[in-house]
């Protein structure tokens, strides 16, 4: 029984410690989230493309391989 005391009372005090935290953090406005977002998706892009890059040079690459030795 004191037991589970415990564990409701650790539960509340990390829910209350929470809350307190969740309190401290500043939160973007919507011009700057739209902005973090536009960066995101750009670099993902970016990325992308560059994976697409090397993934058809490698294919070309295996390809030309197995031509010379087809």
């Amino acid at each position: 029984m004191a037991e589970e005391k415990k564990v409701k009372k650790d539960r509340s005090k990390w829910f209350r410690e929470m809350r307190s935290e969740l309190k401290k953090v500043v939160w973007p406005n919507g011009k700057t989230t739209m902005k973090n977002t536009g960066t995101v998706l750009l670099c993902s892009l970016a990325v992308g493309v560059v994976i697409w890059i090397f993934d058809a040079v490698a294919v070309l690459a295996v390809n030309t391989l197995i031509g010379l030795f087809a």
